[in-house]
């Protein structure tokens, strides 16, 4: 009989500073990529593969994680745990050590995927290892966790966030990982303790065999203003690249575009940009830019920009390489390049 896993955990407890002031009011997975929250893929994924419960390990701002729902969307169940103090990836992990199965997924959800679980399941079920760790290659690998394999395509040796004269490899940790819980003995109880920094290295030190997993899918690192903007316009382009926008009207489109629903453009220009939900634009010209739920923008100009919820971007004005807080008012013929404005 084949092995099933079933179960998995998301470690959603990050403040998303680097994305202030978006995260002032909603944490980092639920930042909306195509009008879905951006954990929503994630979780397809894991219900792609087979997962039926979704174990969400809440941290900051826990109560607006449940705009997530319940699950049934997706055909999983999602369960929502609090933790009272931070208590790190591994710490959060130990904390519900007791409801898990004997073999789980577990994630990082403040990043952006859209992956292939079930292979990553199959692999570490195939190789007997205790953890699993999905790599992708990245650009500049100093801000994450990189891995060397051997030809087996086990990690022989592992650093969190290196400098860059420590760099052996381009291969990073992307955090969806398949684990036993009995490596979860390796975690003291009560403590804050990391995944990559703390546990890896005693899992290794130990015998147990980490195994690479070369992910098959979209990821991407969510951490910056401009990584949101990216992310809509990837979704936009792989799943709506061939869509009809009936409420773009009188309007010049150019590149990946995403108009949400309720949503109107008339008489404007958008390059590479996406809309969200219940917003409008008039006689204005967007490049690069994200404008976010409920906005108003009339006949301004945008390029490089974030536009939070509930923004009003008056006539005249031109945003350029600015991240706008919920609600601003940006009044007429203003000039802003720049910051984040709050």
């Amino acid at each position: 009989m084949e092995f099933r896993v079933r179960q998995a955990v998301v470690m959603v407890g990050g403040k998303g500073t680097r994305l202030l002031p978006l995260t002032e009011t909603k944490p980092k997975p639920i930042l909306p990529v195509a009008d879905r929250p951006c954990i929503w893929y994630l979780v397809r994924s894991l219900a792609r593969a087979g997962i039926e419960e979704v174990i969400l390990a809440c941290g900051y701002r826990p109560g607006e994680m449940e705009a997530l729902g319940d699950g049934s969307d997706l055909g999983v169940r999602i369960v929502y745990s609090y933790e009272d103090e931070p208590l790190g990836t591994a710490g959060a992990m130990k904390l519900i050590e007791d409801r898990l199965d004997e073999v789980f997924v577990a994630a990082n959800g403040d990043v952006f995927a859209d992956i292939d679980v079930a292979e990553e399941i199959r692999v570490h079920m195939d190789t007997g290892a205790a953890v699993t760790i999905a790599l992708t290659p990245v650009e500049n690998p100093c801000e994450f966790g990189i891995a060397r394999v051997d030809d087996t395509g086990a990690i022989s040796e592992f650093r969190e966030k290196p400098r860059p004269e420590e760099v052996f490899s381009n291969l990073i940790n992307a955090g969806v990982y398949v684990m036993d819980r009995s490596v979860l003995g390796h975690v003291p109880e009560g403590v804050f303790f990391d995944f990559s920094r703390d546990l890896v290295p005693r899992v290794m030190a130990d015998g147990g065999r980490i195994q690479g997993y070369n992910l098959d899918g979209v990821w991407m690192d969510v951490g910056r203003p401009h990584d949101l903007l990216g992310a809509n316009l990837s979704t936009a382009s792989r799943e709506y690249a061939d869509a009809e926008w009936p409420t773009v009207t009188g309007s010049i489109t150019e590149g990946r575009i995403y108009v949400g629903e309720g949503s109107r453009v008339d008489g404007s220009s958008l390059r590479e940009s996406a809309v969200l939900r219940g917003s409008t634009v008039t006689s204005s010209e967007l490049d690069n830019v994200l404008v976010m739920r409920g906005c108003s923008i009339d006949g301004a100009v945008l390029s490089n920009t974030i536009v939070g919820d509930g923004c009003e971007i008056r006539r005249g004005a031109r945003v350029t390489n600015a991240v706008l807080a919920d609600n601003t008012v940006i009044g007429e013929d203003t000039v802003l390049d720049g910051g984040r404005v709050v």
